[in-house]
């Protein structure tokens, strides 16, 4: 499925021009059109704005919301906080500064943007991106759709090497790779991969140099040290990028899907972050689906019983308009 889209700059780094996708709906049902920001995974390393759901993005269309699937700068150059979490944060602050709107008038049939409910979206790396507008931000958004998203950093089973993964890249990254990897100028914000399922059928392309880090650190388990080394904690350790550490009352509404068959990203981190969540009192709900694993957002199929279980969280978020 192809969807219209206009591009939008929404900033610069170093010359480097960082995008998102601005996906209008044909009509809506609100004097003001609230947002959606779509965040795709890929472990920070991987992916790009054009490697969504695209039955998600027209489920958003046809709510009336606007869509908005921006690229970020992709680790390992730029650490996580640095990096993803702070061009996402950019991106939360250039639509509440009205610059979205601005783009849509500029670009289509002029639209109110509803300021009060700008929602955030995203699957594995990206559920934590969109956790991340939940906090550290001057304006949180006004609620969260974390699709099988990454927290609990400092747990043991980050380290764990993950077999069928790791099977693609028995001895890990050879020197080559990193060192190519780190060479990249400007700092890539696609990956030209994505997690949640790729171009063509058939294993992830490991001749790739990207793709053969990526999967190297995945495989390994050493994902957190490749995202957020240790010289970048500091004396903090993960208070500043693990979401779990950052639950509070005021807490943007959360809603949580995940595959209970999960290999990759464990359901036990968001059974722990909905309990976070529920302690403090957001309003929130964990949504488990049977038999899925990691990435199923990239196999289901629009009317299955995966569609529909999923589904539940953008109905959570439409709940709080």
């Amino acid at each position: 499925m192809a969807l219209p889209y206009t591009r939008a700059v929404y900033k610069t780094v170093d010359g480097q021009e960082i995008d998102a996708r601005v996906y209008v709906p044909s009509t809506t049902k609100r004097e003001k059109c609230p947002v959606v920001i779509n965040i795709h995974g890929g472990a920070f390393m991987l992916g790009s704005a054009g490697m969504v759901n695209a039955d998600q993005i027209q489920d958003c269309l046809t709510r009336g919301w606007l869509a908005v699937v921006p690229n970020h700068r992709l680790c390992p150059q730029v650490n996580v906080l640095e990096g993803p979490m702070q061009d996402i944060r950019d991106l939360l602050v250039w639509i509440q500064d009205g610059h979205l709107e601005a783009h849509i008038a500029a670009s289509s049939t002029p639209l109110a943007i509803d300021q009060d409910h700008i929602f955030a979206f995203g699957t594995s790396s990206g559920g934590h991106l969109a956790l991340a507008l939940g906090f550290g931000v001057p304006r949180p958004v006004a609620g969260i759709y974390d699709m099988y998203g990454v927290c609990c950093f400092d747990d043991a089973g980050w380290s764990a090497t993950i077999p069928h993964i790791k099977a693609l890249l028995p001895n890990g990254a050879s020197d080559e790779v990193v060192k190519e990897i780190f060479a990249e100028s400007p700092i890539p914000i696609e990956g030209g991969v994505s997690l949640e399922g790729q171009a063509k059928p058939g294993p992830p392309d490991v001749s790739v140099p990207r793709i053969a880090y990526a999967m190297a650190q995945i495989g390994s388990g050493t994902v957190i040290d490749a995202i957020f080394p240790e010289k970048s904690r500091g004396d903090k350790g993960f208070q500043e990028v693990d979401p779990i550490l950052n639950v509070d009352s005021n807490f943007p509404p959360t809603v949580i899907v995940h595959g209970q068959g999960d290999r990759m990203v464990s359901i036990e981190y968001s059974r722990r972050l909905y309990a976070a969540l529920q302690e403090k009192g957001v309003k929130s709900q964990l949504v488990e689906v049977p038999n899925e694993d990691h990435t199923f957002a990239a196999r289901m199929q629009v009317g299955s019983d995966t569609w529909n279980l999923q589904r539940q969280g953008f109905d959570f978020l439409e709940s709080l308009l």
